[in-house]
């Protein structure tokens, strides 16, 4: 068992010791913890010095067991005394040696100047604090009790605190700060949100003393509470926005920005393609991305005019982008509005509403066509990828006939005002699945169950084997309306009947609305695609006329 080293005075608070003690009998120091002292000796100082050497034998002196007596070391402060410790500096105290010796005088080393030493500045004695005394008769009122005197004359100036900044006076208290800021520098010209500007003052702010608070920290300067917007100020944002330009989705006050992003939140607006609702006349239609496509590739044209005669006729046009082609997006959008325009033109003149439908598609392919000559399509398409394509139906509806024209899986429906009579399917899909029902090959069931059911064998583009556009007229004997739609929404809704169910009653009175339904019953149903439906009156109703 190893003896303890013998200390004459305990090496936490420097008390002296008496021989066999265990514990310091002032601070409880555990002696047993303290190490042996080891017996080597350092040849070289802390400060790079030589030792001086001891007597022969014994390389180097030992250090005295206690340290220095001549060292004027800070006395305590007597207890219950309300003045502070006299404060030294560690330039008063002599250094030692990592064995206790005195250090040996230092001489400046020739190659560098020896460092001038700091000024240090006078120490001030803190403000003198007097008890508050009960006020005599015909004297001024004593200063309140924590408040400091003024120093008296020819005393120091006491520098303000660099920590915390001293509010001028006068000023509101700062309230707590929130934790966010901006890192920008602090303007002249600030306003904070929950107080008035900021002034400055060309005199220095006098020091001031205040009883301290214990959760309380300065408030940045950089820092401002984070809330909810005024909606007064949204009102008033809202209007700007309206008058120059969209208004944000999310917060409904910012303007949307030319890089699609609201300048009050900056959330990413969806782009314009994503969700489209349009209403003319009796007519409206609806297109929505979908919850797996990461674009809308849909388009639709939808318009009213009136015949020679006087009377009215109303233009549906749903197109679906090919997605295994290039472009598809740009592909609907053309072959719609080519084939809407067309429509809205022949009609007026007088040209039988079959016809005008069959060179409404013809003009809408040469549209589409185009889009595989364009330059932009020459850098992006490549040896394995399809010129742009996509499918069309359309239809016409006028006071006694319905026509109808289409290439491709996109359909057109009749459902009757009168849910008693029966609905009907008007159109044929140009699909693999189709083709083999037609040929007695396979049932309709089976065909729809194949995994090649939705392959289509027509559609508009430069690479298609040859243009075959399909209508049909109908003079139904009954009003209904038409639902024109992409395979988006009759994926949910393939029979007739099941199309007549999800229709609401009133789609005649409310398009509409009833174009929402239908979109929201293709995404309650998974969404898979793009969904795009249009729905008409029959008969058509004189333009001005629209959802209640």
């Amino acid at each position: 068992m190893s003896q303890m080293p013998q200390l004459s005075a305990c090496p936490s608070c420097e008390e002296p010791l008496e021989s066999g003690d265990r514990f310091c009998g002032a601070c409880g120091y555990d002696l047993s913890a303290v190490p042996a002292r080891p017996q080597d000796n350092p040849t070289i100082a802390m400060n790079g010095s030589v030792p001086p050497a001891g007597p022969p034998g014994r390389g180097y002196p030992e250090p005295p067991s206690a340290p220095p007596t001549d060292v004027a070391w800070p006395a305590a402060v007597p207890d219950g005394s309300a003045g502070p410790a006299p404060a030294h500096l560690p330039t008063d105290l002599p250094g030692t040696d990592s064995g206790g010796s005195a250090l040996p005088p230092q001489a400046p080393s020739p190659a560098l100047p020896p460092p001038a030493p700091s000024p240090v500045p006078p120490q001030a004695a803190p403000p003198a604090v007097v008890p508050r005394q009960p006020p005599l008769p015909g004297a001024s009122p004593s200063p309140a009790q924590g408040t400091p005197l003024p120093p008296p004359p020819g005393a120091p100036q006491q520098p303000p605190a660099v920590d915390a900044p001293v509010p001028p006076p006068g000023a509101a208290p700062a309230p707590p700060a929130t934790g966010v800021r901006f890192d920008r520098p602090a303007q002249p010209d600030d306003r904070r949100p929950d107080g008035p500007p900021a002034h400055h003052h060309a005199h220095p702010a006098q020091p001031e003393v205040h009883p301290a608070q214990p959760d309380a920290r300065p408030r940045q300067p950089d820092e401002y509470p984070l809330q909810a917007p005024d909606p007064r100020v949204a009102a008033d944002l809202a209007a700007q926005a309206a008058a120059g330009g969209k208004v944000c989705v999310a917060c409904r006050a910012g303007r949307v920005d030319s890089d699609g992003y609201c300048e009050n939140c900056g959330h990413a607006q969806p782009r314009e393609r994503d969700h489209m609702e349009q209403e003319s006349g009796p007519v409206a239609a609806v297109s929505d991305r979908g919850l797996r496509h990461h674009r809308n590739e849909d388009a639709f044209a939808i318009g009213c005019t009136a015949l020679p005669d006087g009377s009215p006729a109303a233009v549906a046009i749903v197109c679906d982008g090919v997605s295994s082609a290039t472009r598809p997006d740009d592909a609907s959008a053309a072959a719609s509005k080519a084939a809407g325009d067309a429509l809205l033109e022949a009609l007026p003149r007088g040209t039988h509403p079959q016809q005008a439908m069959h060179d409404a598609i013809v003009a809408a392919s040469r549209a589409v066509n185009a889009l595989a000559n364009e330059p932009a399509t020459a850098r992006e398409q490549a040896p394995h990828q399809n010129a742009p394509a996509c499918t069309l139906v359309g239809a016409v509806v006028m006071n006694g006939l319905l026509v109808v024209g289409w290439v491709g899986d996109s359909r057109a429906y009749w459902v009757p005002v009168d849910r008693g009579a029966p609905a009907a399917r008007l159109t044929e899909d140009d699909s693999w699945a189709a083709q083999m029902v037609a040929a007695g090959l396979m049932s309709e069931a089976e065909a729809y169950a194949d995994e090649r059911a939705h392959a289509i064998t027509g559609w508009l583009g430069a690479d298609a084997y040859e243009l075959e556009p399909h209508t049909a007229s109908f003079k139904p004997d009954r009003p209904g309306v038409v639902v024109v739609c992409t395979d988006g929404l009759w994926n949910y809704a393939e029979a007739a009947e099941e199309m007549a169910r999800v229709l609401p009653l009133d789609a005649a009175v409310h398009p509409l609305h009833s174009a929402r339904v239908l979109v929201g019953h293709a995404l309650d149903g998974g969404g898979h695609d793009n969904v795009t439906v249009a729905v008409v009156p029959f008969p058509a109703v004189p333009q001005g006329a629209g959802s209640a």
